[in-house]
């Protein structure tokens, strides 16, 4: 018997630029269920990207890192007869969004000695532009799938 499918928590958009996957984001910077300190870390991180690119709307170069640092292919282990395959799947949209968040996020916090606004700030600007650490997690997410093409008919 196939066991029942949970339904997504809706997040409520953020109430400065109205956006689901802000607030998503910011649920994904905060530690210990400090929220307000989340939130204020990105709105700074924002104030810092509209400086630095002179675009008046953040959210546009945010949205972009985001869809520049979501994997399209990844590969998932599958044992058979004995062995481990890496095999290569594609990434579910929501998958897709909460590694590239989580990947920024990663990326941001690996960096020391500065406020997390300005390294937030930096990490989606290179987002934006295809460089940085995020993208080049992705790359490698992608040369190990097409590394492992062979084992693509093992997909389930």
């Amino acid at each position: 018997m196939r066991r029942k499918v949970n339904n997504k928590n809706i997040v409520k958009p953020d109430f400065i630029y109205n956006s689901q996957k802000l607030e998503k984001f910011i649920n994904y910077v905060m530690w210990s269920g400090k929220k307000e300190t989340a939130r204020r870390i990105i709105y700074k991180a924002f104030d810092v990207i509209k400086e630095k690119t002179g675009n008046p709307n953040p959210l546009e170069i945010f949205d972009l890192a985001i869809k520049n640092a979501g994997p399209l292919i990844e590969v998932r282990s599958k044992r058979i007869g004995g062995a481990n395959y890496q095999v290569p799947r594609e990434v579910r949209p929501e998958r897709r969004l909460a590694l590239a968040m989580r990947w920024i996020r990663d990326a941001a916090r690996k960096n020391k000695g500065r406020s997390m606004y300005l390294k937030l700030a930096d990490e989606l600007i290179a987002a934006s532009k295809n460089e940085g650490s995020a993208i080049k997690k992705k790359e490698d997410t992608h040369k190990m799938a097409e590394a492992n093409k062979a084992f693509a008919h093992f997909a389930w």
